[in-house]
């Protein structure tokens, strides 16, 4: 089963080889037809039967809404009164002035779970390349949900373009991320000035990089650092209990087995071990469909993973 409802792409093909291709420079207008994301979120009164089918007595649920698809009729959630909705063209919408004026490009976007979360990612146009060939971009993610699971989250991320993984980019305690919860107004120009802070900070993301490429890790180190980042989910973690089998798949990934690892920035280093964690989240961690392991990764489990990991890395060089 796929999560994925529709998208659209410019440049390669997405993870799940899926999706409406788009030339560069495309307007938000067609982005929003081609990935799927031009309808709108309708909500009306909570009715129920009480007794039996076609004697019952239809009662209401005043402090609640049904959220539903102005297009398809399908219905997405049952949300508070209270609950703000955030459109999908409001997401797109996000990226208007960042495009025409701002130096950004869309590169991804596109409607998961029938409607009920929806993305768009833009390259930024910074990247750096380290030790001569691998090279890293910058990106932001602007993704939301009405079902619940997902306030509305603005994040800085990097790509590695030799085997696209993706890191969230963490500068500090939580900076480079901006979280609007639902029961908050969603303010596209706010939320863009709190990210203004952070867009120039790409500069400090870059130097933890380096200083990443730069330590070497030796293999106790390294094993110790997978058994305290790699654990099931829902452990504390004075009594955690090791996934071995990740364990085992990123040593492998790390040992020359990833994609990179054998180039100079990533061989024995600290960067090369985070990038054995991302890829492993990516690519390999066991999940029902790539659908599903891209969401964790983006927003879930395993995007948990990679910022243990991150915490844990940037640590030792600090």
């Amino acid at each position: 089963m796929h999560l994925v409802e529709s998208i659209a792409y410019r440049g390669e093909k997405p993870w799940h080889g899926l999706g409406n291709r788009l030339e560069a420079g495309q307007p938000i207008e067609v982005w929003r037809e081609r990935a799927g994301m031009n309808w709108s979120i309708e909500d009306a009164d909570v009715r129920y039967v009480v007794g039996n089918q076609g004697l019952g007595v239809i009662q209401s649920f005043p402090s609640h809404k049904v959220l539903y698809r102005s297009d398809t009729k399908v219905p997405l959630a049952v949300v508070s009164k209270r609950f703000q909705v955030v459109q999908p063209g409001e997401i797109l919408e996000f990226y208007r002035d960042l495009t025409e004026v701002g130096g950004f490009e869309l590169e991804t976007a596109g409607v998961l779970r029938e409607g009920r979360k929806f993305w768009a990612l833009a390259r930024t146009g910074h990247s750096v390349t380290l030790r001569g060939k691998d090279k890293v971009e910058g990106y932001l993610l602007l993704a939301t949900a009405c079902d619940g699971t997902l306030a509305t989250t603005a994040q800085f991320t990097s790509v590695r373009v030799i085997c696209n993984n993706t890191l969230q980019i963490a500068l500090g305690k939580g900076e480079g991320v901006i979280k609007v919860p639902h029961r908050s107004a969603f303010d596209a120009d706010a939320v863009k000035r709190q990210l203004g802070i952070t867009v120039s900070s790409w500069d400090g993301f870059v130097a933890r990089m380096k200083a990443l490429v730069d330590k070497p890790v030796d293999p106790d180190s390294a094993e110790g650092l997978l058994r305290r980042v790699l654990t099931y989910p829902g452990q504390e973690s004075r009594s955690a209990v090791v996934n071995e089998q990740a364990v085992a798949t990123v040593r492998a990934l790390y040992e020359g087995g990833g994609r990179g690892a054998q180039m100079a920035s990533s061989r024995g280093t600290a960067w090369g071990l985070l990038n054995s964690v991302t890829e492993f989240v990516d690519h390999h961690r066991r999940a029902r469909t790539d659908d599903h392991r891209r969401d964790a990764a983006w927003f879930g489990q395993g995007a948990q993973i990679k910022q243990r990991a991150w915490d844990e890395l940037v640590k030792g060089v600090a």
